[in-house]
């Protein structure tokens, strides 16, 4: 017999998921994380050999060449002329061959201009070359 409410309607069941424990589960593992993740990246306590070999060098700074709408060109952040760029670029990557050369030019630039600065860069032995841009704004 299906017990009945007062006004006389028969009780049904709730039909509903209790998510507190679930919430409380969640929590309580989430903390345990918390406290283990900075335990796991601990590094292990060890006594290193010595050893007679230089250090690692780190590498350089990659070298910034931009180029503007009025076709002047830049080597990091000072202005210098395309003859005096390519010995300047010859120089530092005769130090450091891998080291990264980063170009830069505005979008109104030919790109014959652009293409002239590239192979004078690669000329010069930057075999390492990244053409920077800007991220393109979302739709």
């Amino acid at each position: 017999m299906i017990p009945l409410e007062a006004d006389g309607e028969a009780l049904r069941p709730v039909a509903e998921i209790n998510v507190t424990p679930f919430i409380d589960v969640v929590l309580v593992l989430l903390i345990i994380f918390m406290v283990a993740a900075p335990l796991a990246m601990a590094e292990v306590p060890l006594k290193l050999p010595h050893s007679a070999a230089a250090p690692a060098v780190l590498p350089n700074e990659p070298l910034l060449v931009s180029l503007d709408r009025d076709g002047r060109l830049f080597l990091d952040a000072q202005e210098i002329s395309k003859t005096a760029l390519a010995e300047k670029i010859g120089e530092l990557l005769a130090a450091d061959p891998q080291r990264v050369v980063h170009v830069r030019a505005d979008e109104g630039i030919p790109y014959g201009e652009v293409m002239a600065v590239l192979g004078q860069l690669g000329a010069r032995g930057a075999s390492r070359l990244s053409l920077l841009s800007e991220k393109a704004a979302t739709p």
